[in-house]
């Protein structure tokens, strides 16, 4: 399991190699951003995370590398319901099929049945992944800067904001913050889990905050599963707070968000 991002960025690379893009896959994309910037049909990843209080992401995900399938029945619209009732902030839906269970189709689903933003988290390796990003109805995507060069995360960069796309742009705690803080992008996340072990480790992710500038918004994700764990990110400078595997195991995830966001007030 040590190389699984490897592995993982591999089987994507296959997918996209045997499947190629439909010719007008671009124009649809862009003609679909035209249509949302003048129906006023986004919905902002960095508002929700600037409103006042704990902002949860929380995130329906059908399984895991380390942890297998997390959830029996998996219906990623009843789950995204109950979060939003409990108080979410964001949605984050994991699309990847081979080592996540996820399918794109999910994300406009749970678009029709909710109204707060939904961020697809998947393994973006190139522009065309961006453009059906905005045909299912994503508001923003999740970029994993340790698998781009400095080349391609510009490329991505530069399109995401074309397509009026937000970017969660996520580094690992083990990883040094200036790179993705030269980037430029605006909202920052720091993963817990070490890909080789899969253990996590919070205390590394709060100290990264420092290295993140001022300005730039904040998100702590993976290992967190209770108000005291957000009240610390939070006194660290975190600003949101990305939360899968503790709420798809949940009882009862509307009763789980609700306690996350009002036990740490």
């Amino acid at each position: 399991m040590a190389d699984i991002l490897t592995q993982i960025v591999a089987a994507v690379r296959r997918r996209l190699g045997a499947s190629p893009a439909p010719p007008d896959l671009e124009e649809r994309a862009r003609a679909e951003a035209a249509r949302r910037v003048g129906d006023h049909d986004f919905r902002s990843l960095s508002e929700a995370l600037e409103s006042p209080g704990p902002s949860i992401i929380a995130e329906a995900k059908h399984a895991s590398p380390s942890a297998g399938v997390l959830r029996e029945p998996f219906d990623p619209v009843v789950l995204a319901s109950a979060y939003e009732r409990g108080g979410a902030r964001a949605l984050s839906v994991v699309t990847e099929p081979d080592f996540f269970g996820g399918d794109p189709e999910w994300i406009p689903a749970v678009r029709r049945e909710t109204k707060i933003p939904i961020l697809r988290k998947d393994f973006i390796v190139e522009p065309r992944q961006l453009f059906e990003t905005v045909l299912l109805g994503a508001d923003a995507v999740l970029l994993i800067a340790r698998i781009l060069d400095d080349e391609t995360l510009d490329v991505l960069l530069e399109l995401a904001t074309g397509l009026h796309l937000e970017v969660l742009l996520e580094i690992f705690a083990d990883e040094d913050p200036s790179r993705a803080a030269g980037s430029g992008a605006p909202i920052i996340g720091v993963n817990a889990r070490d890909l080789t072990t899969f253990r996590v480790d919070l205390g590394r992710v709060a100290a990264q905050a420092a290295g993140i500038p001022r300005g730039r918004l904040r998100v702590a994700e993976s290992g967190i599963r209770g108000p005291a764990e957000i009240a610390r990110l939070t006194a660290a400078g975190y600003d949101g707070f990305l939360i899968g595997e503790h709420l798809v195991r949940s009882a009862d995830p509307e009763e789980a968000v609700g306690w996350l966001v009002s036990g740490s007030g």
